[in-house]
């Protein structure tokens, strides 16, 4: 989400220098780029994750018939789209379509018309928020603000909003990840903070390390007996810490050290869309089947791996050749000159 937020900010500034109606071509351009392959993922791409997951629970549960064909797989992907597919067990239904793995492309779009609507009504104080920004994240402060946010949510809100990816009632999940795209919206306008990401990058990389081992320690010497609650309260803090400090590290490290593109590193970034839509759909189809070869976990690791790879880079270039169909799977429409 941060990058996401930083990407929206690069683009807002790309229209900008175009003249007025800047903040109304953002908010369309987020429509286009995030809502159709939206759409078309939860009806294209998601379902053959739901219907693997009922195809487990047919076989799982030892149901007469081919696991492929019954009466819980008949017609699936019509009662997948009609909401008719009554695919429940005691733990509740399976409500379809949905979004899967793709909540994150519904809550980046609706962030992106957030900041549409916010930049259009901030206007050139959009510019004065940016400098108050820069003064409060281009020093120490990059380490205290960010960690104290995310130690707060993490002890008041994820105890009574666990994330559901539901878009309502998702508070926690909001909380986090609505911060962190304004975090990247604003820090791609100031080149302060950028480079107090490259000056404190060893820092953050050893305060990662530091509170990784700690969480680490911490769920392995828990497994069995229920930590104790102030225990319980402190490994929050400790999660926060992770989070921001890792992100930070990869951030300083890519900032001092990725200087100029390569024709490889274009093209990954051309496709990164593209292998997140389909990345988690592979992954389930191929480790459905490769699972029943009962390979050791490293193999079956590795080529659950090499397949995803693969399926990733395969749908990519599908979408490259398609011309303007490829926005249904992430590729920038070719007329649009602005960057995404």
């Amino acid at each position: 989400f941060l990058v996401s937020g930083a990407a929206t900010r690069l683009l807002f500034e790309k229209y900008r220098q175009q003249g007025p109606g800047a903040a109304e071509r953002l908010g369309g351009s987020r429509l286009l780029r995030l809502g159709l392959p939206l759409v078309f993922g939860m009806l294209v791409i998601v379902p053959p994750q739901t219907y693997y997951e009922v195809v487990q629970h047919v076989r799982d549960n030892g149901l007469s018939g081919d696991i492929y064909h019954n009466a819980m797989t008949a017609d699936f992907w019509v009662r997948y789209v009609t909401s008719k597919g009554d695919w429940c067990d005691a733990d509740g239904c399976i409500t379809t379509p949905t979004w899967n793995h793709l909540w994150f492309v519904a809550y980046a779009m609706i962030y992106g018309l957030i900041a549409a609507l916010v930049a259009g009504w901030a206007g050139p104080r959009l510019t004065k928020a940016s400098l108050v920004f820069e003064r409060l994240f281009g020093g120490i402060g990059l380490f205290v603000w960010p960690i104290a946010y995310l130690s707060l949510i993490r002890l008041w809100l994820f105890p009574q909003f666990p994330i559901t990816h539901d878009l309502f009632g998702d508070l926690y999940n909001h909380a986090l990840s609505l911060a962190a795209f304004g975090f990247g919206f604003l820090m791609a306008a100031t080149p302060r903070v950028t480079e107090a990401l490259k000056r404190y990058r060893h820092a953050f990389l050893a305060l990662a390390l530091i509170a990784y081992g700690v969480w680490v320690s911490y769920m392995t010497g828990f497994t069995d007996t229920a930590p104790p609650p102030a225990l319980k309260q402190a490994m929050r803090v400790v999660y926060a810490i992770d989070q921001w400090a890792f992100i930070c590290a990869i951030l300083g490290y890519g900032a001092h050290y990725i200087r100029k593109t390569s024709p490889v590193m274009t093209w990954l970034s051309g496709g990164v869309f593209t292998f997140y839509i389909v990345h988690q759909t592979v992954i389930v189809v191929t480790a459905f089947h490769i699972e029943k070869l009962k390979l050791p976990v490293f193999a079956e690791m590795s080529l659950v791996l090499l397949v995803t790879t693969a399926g990733c880079a395969l749908a990519y270039e599908i979408a490259r050749q398609i011309g303007n169909f490829g926005v249904l799977l992430g590729v920038r429409v070719r007329h649009n000159t602005a960057p995404s």
